[in-house]
């Protein structure tokens, strides 16, 4: 999933970000809120936890990534592909996909703050990537459907992605990265809008030379004299070298890219049950209760984000859906 609203006119789609957010209602500001009983650690998926904001990383020129730690209590738990519910006092709240290590820990060992990639794309958004390290922001959740990597033990895995589309697969291949050696051949094909909208450009690098994963970057658009790929990432499936008999594909991007890349792998061979998509939608509750993020008879927030290609292909060839 992304989890949030889909730039459908750039491979950098806001894919991470709900730019229509949900005003705080009741309370007059945070100051408020943060002290109201409701505000209390709670089992209700409606009240949000407080955490504190440790660090605002600048990704690229429009997209940061928020780290995350409790205020109280011990962190949240998440599997890859799931998202929260953010939420910034005064403002509102939008679902953003966890971009974090769902093992919970750092390349030392150590507990992991909660990651959250976000594009500023809206008044909510704002608020959360202008922060400053203290403030404290509500997280509810985590929501939705994962992954479900270990599904792919044995054979090739291909991730698809545009944009900031990464960030929701990035706990995904994590994942697999953790127990490489369960794994065939790891493919990581990455479109973006400009060489400069890159995401996780050096993380990807080191994917490449530590970790066995084929990395294959395109642009939309690039000045004289780059040296890159030129196109859209739908063009790297083509010539992708795998196994589509053996392999599972995780695609995360605007759904226009996905409507490309899905018919792209089901024609290199690969079944349509081995084909998960993380999908969009307006999510709101997260509980599958308003129903904005209704998609037909599906509610993404609870049936999805991360769903099958064999459940989601008739959906998808409606455009109106």
């Amino acid at each position: 999933m992304t989890t949030t609203a889909a730039d459908a006119v750039s491979n950098n789609a806001a894919v991470s970000n709900n730019a229509a957010a949900t005003d705080s209602a009741g309370f007059a500001d945070s100051a408020e809120f943060a002290n109201s009983a409701e505000f209390a650690n709670s089992a209700d998926p409606m009240v949000p936890r407080r955490y504190a904001i440790t660090r605002v990383r600048e990704d690229t020129r429009d997209t940061f990534t928020l780290l995350l730690e409790p205020v109280d209590g011990d962190a949240l738990t998440f599997r890859a592909g799931q998202f929260t519910m953010l939420h910034a006092f005064g403002v509102g709240e939008v679902p953003i996909s966890i971009s974090g290590d769902p093992r919970g820990v750092d390349s030392d060992g150590n507990p992991a703050p909660l990651e959250h990639t976000i594009r500023n794309v809206g008044a909510v958004t704002r608020a959360l990537v202008n922060a400053k390290p203290g403030t404290e922001v509500g997280v509810r959740g985590p929501f939705g459907t994962s992954w479900d990597v270990a599904d792919a033990v044995g054979g090739d895995v291909v991730f698809v992605t545009g944009g900031i589309g990464l960030a929701p697969l990035r706990p995904a291949i994590l994942d697999v990265l953790a127990q490489r050696e369960r794994y065939g051949k790891v493919l990581l094909l990455y479109g973006s809008r400009t060489p400069e909208d890159i995401l996780y450009g050096a993380q990807m690098r080191r994917w490449a030379d530590l970790n066995d994963v084929n990395v294959q970057m395109t642009v939309d658009n690039a000045p004289y004299g780059y040296k890159g790929k030129v196109g859209f990432v739908t063009e790297l499936i083509n010539r992708a070298g795998f196994d589509p008999r053996q392999a599972f594909a995780f695609v995360c991007g605007p759904e226009g890219m996905m409507r490309a890349a899905a018919p792209a792998l089901t024609g290199r061979g690969v079944p349509a049950s081995r084909i998960r998509l993380s999908m969009e939608r307006s999510m709101k509750c997260g509980i599958g209760l308003c129903g904005h993020c209704q998609l037909r008879e599906l509610f993404i927030c609870v049936d999805g984000p991360v769903l099958s290609y064999a459940r989601l292909e008739p959906l998808m060839k409606v455009r109106e859906l």
